[in-house]
């Protein structure tokens, strides 16, 4: 009677805590709650603030990626980055004869690793102050800590920084940047 007692108490333990694992304290995009037990892109899909990157994504074909296993760390630009690139580049991306430009855009902003902001900023801090990550798409972003904030510069000399960090994912993280990053060429 006592091992099937311990048994229950040991089980009703690792149910409670898996459940608290679920229902992390993620920040919220967009105005939607983020939820650690789905997809980047089931959450993205909840934030008003993503509604480009998500057309993006799927005229992209990478949605089904980016509900894959991964992990993956996605830097997610918001609508408003992507309304700052010139007019009608957004417009021109998303048709279907330039879907190869938007997957190398796009992918520019994933990594193939879950590395939270702690990660991060350990790895600028081992590299002396900037470290070189590369992404799927093959582009290089630099990281540094500029102030309390991460930053990151594409290969065009572009900026973007980390406005919301660690945004649990089912597949991986999300930080959400202020700017679209660029590859070079």
């Amino acid at each position: 009677m006592k091992t099937l007692t311990k048994a229950l108490v040991a089980g009703c333990l690792a149910l409670a805590t898996a459940g608290a694992a679920l229902a992390q304290d993620n920040p919220k995009v967009g105005g939607a709650a983020m939820f650690a037990d789905k997809t980047i892109v089931e959450n993205a899909m909840n934030s008003a603030d993503h509604t480009t990157l998500v057309a993006a994504v799927q005229a992209a074909g990478l949605a089904e990626t980016l509900q894959g296993e991964g992990p993956f760390t996605v830097f997610a630009p918001t609508n408003a980055a992507f309304a700052a690139l010139p007019a009608g580049t957004v417009e021109t991306l998303l048709k279907p004869e330039n879907k190869d430009t938007l997957v190398k855009i796009l992918t520019c902003h994933v990594v193939g690793a879950k590395a939270m902001a702690a990660d991060v900023q350990k790895m600028i801090a081992d590299d002396g102050g900037k470290h070189v990550i590369e992404t799927l798409g093959g582009c290089k972003i630099t990281a540094e800590v500029k102030g309390d904030m991460v930053t990151l510069t594409d290969e065009t000399g572009g900026m973007a920084t980390v406005t919301i960090a660690d945004v649990v994912q089912s597949n991986g993280v999300i930080h959400v940047i202020d700017k679209v990053l660029l590859p070079a060429g």
